[in-house]
């Protein structure tokens, strides 16, 4: 869906007779920068590593909101214990027990009740496993995303469109914008300052 509609142009001083193919370009390159697919809600699934010693993981696609009715953003999450990696060898005692009841490698449904998360930095936070011993891998699936599409997503927008009526190559008289042509001149168009605006929303780890 277009971040900005027809009554919102006055308000962040586009003229009333931009015509749609503007916005829904802008709208693209948006997405685009931002390395998502859409800024509103949607779920996503995401094969996190868990850095030995740590009980913490960092989900890429920020804020994290739940969707519709739910309660929250963590629709369902798996862990295991995978064969470790170098250097990461168990010196516990449980060591021994784990690999015997074949314990690495299987894939554990996990509460969600149970996972504690920071909607602003993505950061979960995993209770330990079964037998005390940390997960080192996991299986996220999340809702993330705005629910209401806010003033600096918006004025992003605005500017995009107006950063590209006022390029020579894409200010002639056309019928439809092309959003392939608009993001071959993305980098002049998300100039530094929509860039500071979209920054919240920057998959991250993606870019």
């Amino acid at each position: 869906m277009a971040y900005l509609q027809p009554a919102d142009y006055p308000n962040y001083g586009l003229p009333t007779g931009t015509t749609a193919d503007w916005i829904t370009a802008a709208t693209a390159l948006i997405n685009s920068y931002c390395r998502r697919p859409d800024l509103n809600v949607m779920q996503y699934t995401e094969r996190l590593r868990v850095t030995s010693g740590s009980q913490t993981v960092l989900l890429s696609y920020l804020p994290l909101a739940p969707l519709g009715t739910a309660s929250s953003p963590v629709v369902g999450i798996e862990g295991r214990y995978a064969k470790p990696r170098r250097g990461e060898i168990l010196s516990e005692p449980l060591f021994e027990i784990v690999w015997a009841f074949s314990l690495p490698g299987q894939w554990t449904a996990i509460d969600p009740n149970s996972v504690d998360f920071d909607p602003i930095t993505g950061e979960l936070t995993l209770p330990w496993n079964v037998l005390g011993l940390p997960y080192n891998e996991v299986m996220v699936t999340y809702t993330a995303g705005l629910a209401t599409i806010g003033d600096d997503v918006k004025t992003a927008c605005a500017q995009i469109v107006r950063n590209a009526q006022s390029t020579p190559a894409l200010n002639a008289s056309k019928t439809k914008i092309d959003t392939m042509q608009m993001q071959y001149f993305s980098s002049s168009l998300v100039d530094e300052t929509v860039q500071a605006w979209l920054r919240p929303y920057v998959a991250n780890r993606l870019g």
